[in-house]
Formats: C-alpha cells, structure tokens, sequence
C-alpha cells in the first residue's frame, strides 16, 4: 500500500490486476506509522459515534412517549438527525480544504461527545412542546457534529489509503458495526439498572476522551482547492443511482430505529434490555462482512455492480419478511425476526461498502483532479446523500407504523431496496452495451488498416 506521500500519486481504485492485489495485499503488512494513526482515528470516530446513534433506540421511543410525543414524532426526532447531516455535510465535503480536514475531526468529536450529555438530561425538561424541542435542538447540533468528523475521516482516510479505499473502509465498518451492537445493549442496561442520564453521560464522556488521543496521532493533510463541485459530480448518470443505491439502504436502516424496538416489546413482551440484544443481529452480521466485501471489491473491482445489485435484491426480500407481511400468511417468531436481520447485515455489507470507490472511480474518469478536494466532496456526498435516506426512513417509518402497522410499513420500505435494484442493474446492463458497440467499430477499423497494409505484399 503506498504511504500517503507516493511519489507515483494515487490512482483509481482497480487498476492493478492479480499481480498487483498480491503486492496490495503484501504492503497491508507494511503500514507506515501516519497510516496507523489514520486507522486509529477513524477507528475511534467510527465507534464513538455509531454508539450515540444507536444508543437511543431500546428506551428512547418509550421514554417521549411518556412525555407525550406520537410515534409520528419520535420518528422526526429521528429523522431530523439526518437532515442536518445532509446539509452540514455538503457543506463540510466543499470546504474540507479550506477548513482543515484534522480541525474538522477534533471540532466534530468535541461537539458531539458534548451534546450526547446534554442528551442525557432532557428527562428533566417539561413534557409537551418543550421536551420535543428540545429533543430537536439537540439532535441538530449531534448532527452537525457527526457529520463534520466523518466527512474528514472518509477524506482523511482515503487520502492515507489511495488504491484500497474499500477495503480499509469495509475493514473500519467492524467499528461502525461494534458501535451498533454495543450502543442499544449497553444503552439498554444502564437505563434499565439507572435510569434515563446514566448511558448518555457515560457515551458523551467516552466520545469526550477520545478527543485528545486524536489531537495528538491524527496527521494533518493539506490540499489546494478543487474546481469540480457537488453539482457536477451528483448529475454524472452512473453518480445519480449510486445515490438512489445509497438513499434505499440508508433509509432501511433508519426505518428501523423507531419502529423494530416498539414492534419486538408489543409482539414478544421483551424487557428493554433485551430488546438491544435484537439489533445485536443486524449489526453483527454486517461488521463482519463489511471488511470481506471490501477486500473483494479492491481486488475484483468488476463484481462491484453485482454486489451493489443482488446486495439490494436480498435486501427487499429481508423486509418482505421482516413482519413478516400478512399475505404470505407466515407466523412472526423471535428466532425468525433475528435471522432476517441478520441476513440483511450481510447483504447491506454487499451494496454499501462498493458504493464509495464506485463513485470514487467515476469521479477520476469524468475529469476530477486526484486529492483531498476531490475525496472531500466524494466524501460528504456519501455522508449527505444516506442522511436524505435516514432522514424519509424512520420518519416515513413511524408514520406508517403508525398508520398500517409494522408489518405493511417493513414491506413498503423493501419496495425502495428493489426499485434501487433494479435500476442500478439495467443501467450496467446498458453500460456494458454501450461498450460493446464502441468496441465493434474500433475492431473493424483495425482489421481494415492490417489489410491496407498487407495489401502491397500480397500483390
């Protein structure tokens, strides 16, 4: 793997052939101390964060409810996070160069270790308005935070690793997914042995810890300012549904947050503690597959569209059956409800992880110059556009479970994961034929110029 100073520059993922994913594989055995520290930082990041996202699901649906917010609001409280993380993160991602990626990092965990805590004492706001209010004002501001840190890792990271984004990328997911699992258990027995503030002050102050580790061992990268923007990039075609691709996965994930942990404590009577154990299949799953379909995507970059499409097919299926839905007349089980999610871990892993060196390489073939400006926006329109997904997911979420009930609502939530599919496959399908036809030409010219020039030899 070549050390972030390269003399031979980075370039697009994929372009290395067998020979050159052995010596990718030999130099992953050779990082340099700045690579380390870049994994470290991300790793942290990663983990820190995910668990402030995740920790909210076991208990906090119950907890607003008591405060009198509706299932339709709970679902916006969770939506809203991923509104301003869109917005903040388009921003970010242009002027990552401007503000400094290492900055934005540190500024990004601070706030957001910060605002956790102040999460945890919203128990002691009034009920009604006030409370939800401030539910949102403080969601906001993780947001922004969150936001901020991973569009400066994504770049950071890509900046540090040029020829192996996915699999470092796939390989840190096992933080994202570690943060998963741990933030609805760990968050579900502190509220359950300690009530409402204990796991928001314990998360926020771990986040808060891990912000002078990384003022310290994260390496600063400076860049010149790009002349490409989000708009250029996001209209390419093959951009445009990578994006659909990235809004049906997001959106899955998110659908989840408000609604799985009141469906599992209405069907199956579990206490809240346990209820975190439920996720523990999803977010397993897809921590471990995540590094393996990195890895396969860096060195068989050409199975890249087949992961992102049948990743998304399984997907649909997952949430036909996540109720599973009443016209197929299937009984809801404990035991089935877990291996679902634990078959949709995997085939998330499947679309997710190829989607940013897909974008990445598309960027570099329409003209994007290589470097942090470049990574930057590739990096925040990945961090915007899944936000526009977790934001319609759980607050289109609660408003259908509310309205049809879980089983209708997971359903229709498939239907996004297959149209996504679907779409994306036909728009390889149609590459693959536009090639071709480029192709034919070009062989026939040749084969006349070969014998243009036999010609005087044969006579």
């Amino acid at each position: 793997m070549d050390a972030p100073g390269d003399p031979e520059g980075p370039r697009p993922p994929g372009g290395e052939g067998p020979a050159g994913s052995a010596r990718v594989m030999l130099r992953l055995r050779r990082l340099s101390r700045e690579q380390l520290y870049v994994l470290i930082s991300a790793a942290s990041v990663n983990l820190g964060s995910m668990m402030c996202y995740s920790i909210l699901g076991p208990f906090f649906p119950k907890e607003a409810e008591k405060k009198g917010a509706s299932n339709t609001i709970i679902g916006m409280i969770f939506g809203c996070y991923a509104l301003f993380e869109l917005l903040a993160s388009l921003v970010f991602g242009n002027y990552v160069v401007h503000i400094g990626a290492k900055f934005m990092f540190i500024a990004g965990m601070f706030v957001s270790g910060g605002v956790t805590i102040l999460f945890g004492i919203l128990d002691q706001v009034p009920e009604g308005p006030i409370f939800i209010a401030m539910c949102f004002l403080v969601r906001v501001m993780d947001a922004i935070s969150f936001a901020a840190a991973v569009t400066a890792s994504s770049s950071i990271l890509a900046k540090a690793f040029p020829n192996n984004v996915a699999t470092v990328l796939g390989s840190l997911e096992i933080f994202s997914g570690l943060g998963l699992i741990l933030g609805p258990p760990v968050g579900g027995f502190l509220y359950q042995s300690f009530g409402y503030e204990l796991p928001f002050i314990f998360l926020g102050c771990v986040v808060l810890l891990m912000v002078p580790l990384n003022m310290y061992i994260l390496p600063n990268y400076e860049s010149d300012p790009g002349q490409h923007s989000f708009w250029k990039l996001i209209t390419l075609p093959k951009v445009g549904l990578l994006v659909f691709i990235i809004n049906s996965l997001s959106s899955c994930f998110g659908f989840l947050d408000p609604t799985l942990s009141l469906f599992v404590l209405e069907k199956f009577n579990l206490p809240a503690g346990y209820v975190g154990l439920v996720f523990l299949g999803l977010a397993l799953s897809y921590a471990i597959s995540s590094p393996l379909f990195g890895l396969l995507s860096d060195k068989m970059p050409h199975v890249r569209k087949w992961l992102l499409v049948f990743g998304n097919l399984i997907t649909a299926g997952c949430y036909v059956l996540l109720g599973p839905v009443p016209i197929l007349h299937i009984q809801s089980q404990l035991w089935l409800l877990v291996l679902i999610l634990v078959v949709h871990g995997i085939s998330a892993g499947m679309s997710i992880i190829p989607t940013f060196p897909e974008i990445l390489s598309c960027a570099y073939e329409n003209g994007f110059e290589e470097g942090l400006s470049t990574l930057g926006l590739v990096s925040g329109l990945f961090s915007a556009m899944w936000s526009v997904g977790a934001f319609i997911g759980p607050t289109l979420g609660g408003f259908l479970y509310e309205k049809i009930g879980f089983e209708w609502a997971a359903a229709i939530q498939g239907l996004w994961a297959l149209i996504s599919a679907l779409a994306m496959g036909l728009f390889y399908v149609l590459e693959h034929s536009r090639r071709r036809r480029r192709s034919k030409p070009q062989d026939i010219l040749s084969t006349e110029e070969e014998k243009t020039a036999l010609l005087p030899h044969d006579l």
